[in-house]
């Protein structure tokens, strides 16, 4: 039984938060936003002390476990300082982050010491070339710097997201699991999310689905459905001799609606209750009008949950209805 009093009105428990602490990127993901991105002005975005009251009234809400994204999270300045407030609330489970790595070896050490479990490091390519093509930027080499950093310190879980377009990087997915089971790493393979207008490639035409891959890997391992849930979007899969998993995240051809628990906090101080469509609370309107009643944040925090949906709707075929960009959204 939970004790949280955050249920939507479809009876799922929200005991997961996402947040996102910029919006701003190292860089450039040809999936996730243009190479000429606007960003918000500092003044628009939440401060680190509002994300920590955020979090705060979410974790004493009955949230178990939060997740810090971006943009890219560990360009934000004192960032550590506001990881470090939150790992450290009574109540919360664990506190966890997704970056692209570019920052792992200079900080890997820093995260673990400020109470980070675990760092999900997307990585689509191991090929230097193609890595720049697809993130507009030749850092392969500090991303796998990074890695290894990470890799020698005690995390709880350490995983690999890759994005996958069909024509483009299909063709080292195989390659992408040997690198996660060296490294002693889960990997998930994740079906792109129509979010934004790009211009970079037809997602319809470079959609690959989770069972397609998934039949093609299992041409190479032995895989088994797996009873694990982390309270995420991944369907995991046992590899036979291997103590590490390989997770999809199917938001088109496996709807994961059903047992959705979470919801995001945008940059901009806005809490997004899916991400296939706007339904929203502006959470920063209501701390800076009221920045001393802690108590009106969390009735604000309840009564959001009656504009969460029930599913989203996701189609290939037609134009992006959800214009953000994943950046914008908190990847």
């Amino acid at each position: 039984m939970s004790n949280s009093m955050l249920i939507d009105p479809f009876g799922r428990t929200i005991d997961y938060l996402r947040i996102s602490v910029t919006d701003r990127c190292d860089f450039r993901c040809t999936y996730c936003m243009d190479e000429d991105a606007n960003f918000l002005p500092r003044r628009d975005i939440l401060s680190l002390e509002e994300i920590v009251q955020v979090a705060t009234s979410f974790v004493e809400l009955g949230t178990r476990k939060i997740r810090i994204t971006g943009g890219e999270p560990l360009v934000r300045k004192d960032i550590l300082w506001a990881l470090e407030q939150i790992a450290a609330l009574p109540g919360l489970d664990e506190l966890t982050i997704t970056t692209n790595g570019s920052q792992l070896e200079k900080m890997g050490q820093q995260l673990f010491d400020a109470g980070v479990s675990r760092i999900n490091i997307s990585l689509d390519t191991l090929k230097r070339e193609r890595f720049e093509e697809l993130t507009r930027r030749d850092k392969l080499e500090q991303v796998l710097r990074g890695i290894e950093t990470v890799s020698a310190l005690p995390f709880k879980q350490l995983k690999l997201n890759a994005v996958i377009l069909g024509g483009h990087n299909d063709d080292e997915i195989e390659d992408l699991v040997e690198y996660a089971l060296a490294h002693k790493m889960d990997i998930s393979f994740i079906e792109e999310m129509p979010l934004g207008q790009i211009s970079h490639h037809d997602r319809a035409k470079v959609y690959i689905s989770s069972d397609e891959l998934r039949e093609r890997l299992s041409q190479r391992w032995q895989l088994s459905a797996s009873e694990r849930s982390t309270g995420g979007p991944s369907r995991y899969f046992n590899i036979a001799g291997e103590t590490q998993q390989i997770g999809f995240i199917s938001p088109h051809s496996h709807n994961f609606c059903s047992t959705c628990n979470r919801v995001r906090l945008t940059a901009e101080g806005r809490l997004l209750m899916c991400l296939g469509n706007e339904h929203s609370k502006d959470l920063k309107a209501v701390m800076r009008a009221h920045p001393e009643n802690v108590e009106l944040l969390k009735q604000t925090i309840i009564d959001s949950l009656v504009l969460k949906p029930e599913k989203h709707h996701f189609n290939l075929e037609e134009e992006p209805q959800i214009l953000r960009f994943m950046s914008a959204t908190g990847g």
